[in-house]
C-alpha cells in the first residue's frame, strides 16, 4: 500500500489542525505493516507557493531562509508525534521534483494551451473563485487579469466519470464521491495551470519553455507523488503497487478526485485508486479541532467472556474499519477493550475474590492488556510499546503510571 498525505504550505510553522492528516496516515501504515503486507507512507512540505513568498516579505526575511525554517518545523512532526512515514519531499528541495514536473508537463503538451484569464483569486487557497468571498479565508480576495497556460480539462469529463462510477478510483466516505460526481456532471471547464512570474516574485517551477510564466502551484504540489519515487521506487509504488491511496482534507478533494486524474489520464500515466476525504479539525465551527466519536458495549455479566469477545473480535474490528478509511470505528473497537475491562474489575473486584479465582481474573487482564498493547500500536506507538513492556513476561514488573499526571 502507498499511503500519501497532501503537502501543507510552509507559510508558518505547523499547528494542530495539520496533525490529522498525517496521524490517520500513520495508523494505516501501522496497521498494515503489522499484517505482513508492504507499506511506503509518504508526506512533505509544498514550498512553491505565493503564500510563502508573501509570507517571508511579511517577516522581512528571504524566501529560502522561511522555507527551510518552516519545513524543517514539519519534517520535525516525526519525532513529536511518533510519525512512521518512510520519505518526506519537500518540493523546492527533493532533486527529482522539478525533473519530475517539467517532464510531465513536455508529455501533456497537446493539452495545453495560452489564453487571457482575469478573475478574483484567494492567495489563501492558491485558486481562482467563481465569486467571494473565500468560504474557508477571510482575506478579501485578488482580482487578476493575466495571460496563462490552460490544462483541456473538459477533454476528460466522461473518462472521469467511468473512472469514478466503475469504482476504478474510489472516494470515501460516499457523500464525498456524490459531491465529487455532481461537479462532473455539471460540466468541467479548462483550468488555468501556470501563473506569472512577476505576481510569483520567480518563485517555483519556470514553465517548460515559457520563463515568463511559472508553473501552478497546485499543479507542481499535485506531482509529489509521483516526483518523490526515484528510480525503481516508481515502478515499485506507482506502477505495480494496486492500493495507492490519498489522505486529505474536504477543501482539496477538487484537486485530487478531479484535476490530477485528469492530468495522469492526459500524460498516459498510472491513476491512484483510492482517496480518502476527511473533514477539519474545528474548535467553535472554525477549522482547527475535532470531537471524537464514544462507543458502548452490552455488557455480560459471565466470568470475562465479553472482555475475551472484545479482545478478540478487536482485530478483526479494526481491520474492516480501516479499509473502509473510518479511523473513528476502528478506535472504537480498541476501546472498547479498555471499556470491557474497567467493568470486569468492577464486577468481579480481583481483591475481594480467593486466590484462586484471584489469579484466573488476573490473568484475564494481563491477556486484555496484552491484545489492547498490539491493536493500539497503529494509534499509540510509544503508549503501546509502554503497555507491551508492562505486560511482557511471566512475572510482571511493578506498576507505574502509563501517562504520569502533571503536577500543578
Amino acid at each position: 500500500m502507498y499511503i500519501t498525505t497532501t503537502i501543507p504550505y510552509v507559510n508558518a510553522r505547523p499547528h494542530l489542525g495539520h496533525a490529522l492528516e498525517i496521524v490517520q496516515g500513520d495508523v494505516l501504515a501501522r496497521h498494515y505493516r503489522r499484517r505482513g503486507e508492504p507499506v511506503r507512507f509518504q508526506t512533505g512540505t509544498d514550498d512553491n507557493s505565493l503564500k510563502n513568498v508573501l509570507a517571508a516579505e511579511a517577516e522581512g526575511v528571504p524566501v529560502r531562509e522561511l522555507v527551510d525554517r518552516n519545513a524543517a518545523a514539519f519534517e520535525g512532526l516525526r519525532e513529536s508525534y511518533d510519525l512512521s512515514f518512510d520519505s518526506f519531499i519537500r518540493t523546492s528541495h527533493h532533486p527529482g521534483h522539478r525533473p519530475g514536473v517539467e517532464r510531465i508537463w513536455r508529455t501533456i503538451d497537446g493539452d495545453l494551451y495560452q489564453r487571457h484569464y482575469e478573475g478574483l483569486y484567494c492567495v489563501g487557497c492558491e485558486q481562482f473563485c467563481i465569486e467571494g468571498p473565500c468560504p474557508e479565508h477571510e482575506a478579501p480576495l485578488q482580482r487578476v487579469s493575466e495571460k496563462n497556460w490552460f490544462f483541456r480539462l473538459s477533454r476528460y469529463q466522461d473518462a472521469l466519470l467511468d473512472l469514478i462510477r466503475g469504482g476504478r478510483l474510489r472516494i470515501e466516505p460516499a457523500a464525498r464521491r456524490n459531491e465529487v460526481l455532481a461537479f462532473i456532471e455539471a460540466g468541467l471547464a479548462d483550468i488555468s495551470v501556470s501563473r506569472s512570474a512577476d505576481r510569483a516574485r520567480g518563485w517555483g517551477i519556470p514553465v517548460p519553455g515559457d520563463p515568463s510564466q511559472v508553473v501552478y502551484v497546485w499543479w507542481d504540489a499535485l506531482a509529489n507523488y509521483v516526483t518523490a519515487l526515484d528510480g525503481g521506487d516508481y515502478d515499485r509504488w506507482w506502477v505495480a503497487e494496486p492500493r495507492k491511496v490519498h489522505l486529505m482534507g474536504k477543501g482539496v478533494i477538487r484537486f485530487h478526485a478531479v484535476y490530477w486524474p485528469a492530468m495522469l489520464l492526459a500524460a498516459g500515466l498510472p491513476l491512484p485508486a483510492e482517496i480518502f476525504v476527511h473533514d477539519y479539525l474545528t474548535v467553535g465551527g472554525r477549522k482547527i479541532s475535532k470531537s471524537s466519536g464514544t462507543s458502548a458495549v452490552a455488557v455480560d455479566a459471565v466470568a470475562g467472556r465479553t472482555l475475551v469477545e472484545a479482545c478478540e473480535s478487536a482485530p478483526g474490528r479494526v481491520h474492516e474499519a480501516l479499509e473502509g478509511f473510518d479511523f473513528r470505528r476502528a478506535a472504537a473497537a480498541v476501546w472498547t477493550i479498555v471499556e470491557e475491562a474497567n467493568k470486569y474489575v468492577e464486577r468481579v473486584k480481583p481483591w475481594r475474590q480467593e486466590p484462586g479465582d484471584r489469579e484466573t481474573s488476573l490473568a484475564t487482564l494481563v491477556y486484555a492488556c496484552r491484545v489492547l498493547a498490539g491493536q493500539l500500536a497503529p494509534f499509540l506507538p510509544t503508549g503501546a510499546a509502554r503497555v507491551a513492556a508492562a505486560v511482557s513476561g511471566e512475572r510482571l514488573a511493578d506498576p507505574e503510571p502509563l501517562f504520569p499526571r502533571l503536577a500543578g
